[in-house]
């Protein structure tokens, strides 16, 4: 099945509508090979198709981030990015010295939703998350 297909399929299980502009949206985003900004998306999709609008990217992200299929993420400048996920979470962790951003696997944030429901009973939903810190090299490099 074609990476457009499984989109469509996932789209109309969910009772969406499958139209040319969300395809070609979530198309921009599944093939971006990490993170993208809206604006990037606008962007790439104007050199083809020209008469897509803003807030129809917006609203396609919006639902698809619901849908789980892509993640939201704030690293501390400019715009949200967002990077296809497919169902699949995971987080990330950014050096704050180098600005390197590399990936945190989902079951490596699952004790800490279980901690914070036994000790708070609260139902963590972490979502996709940036954790900050210093990279293994950066760390490295400071202590010589």
């Amino acid at each position: 099945m074609s990476c457009e297909a499984d989109t469509a399929s996932i789209l109309r299980a969910s009772g969406q509508k499958v139209t040319p502009q969300r395809l070609l949206i979530l198309s921009c985003a599944r093939h971006a090979g990490g993170h993208i900004t809206a604006p990037q998306i606008i962007e790439t999709i104007r050199t083809t198709y020209p008469y897509i609008d803003a807030s129809t990217v917006y609203r396609t992200l919006t639902s698809a981030k619901e849908l789980g299929l892509v993640s939201e993420t704030r690293i501390g400048s400019g715009d949200s990015l967002f990077e296809w996920v497919g169902g699949n979470r995971h987080h990330h962790l950014v050096c704050r010295v180098c600005g390197t951003v590399s990936s945190l696997d989902e079951h490596h944030l699952d004790e800490l939703t279980e901690i914070v429901r036994r000790v708070s009973g609260f139902e963590a939903d972490l979502g996709h998350i940036a954790i900050y810190g210093v990279c293994q090299g950066c760390a490295a490099k400071a202590a010589v």
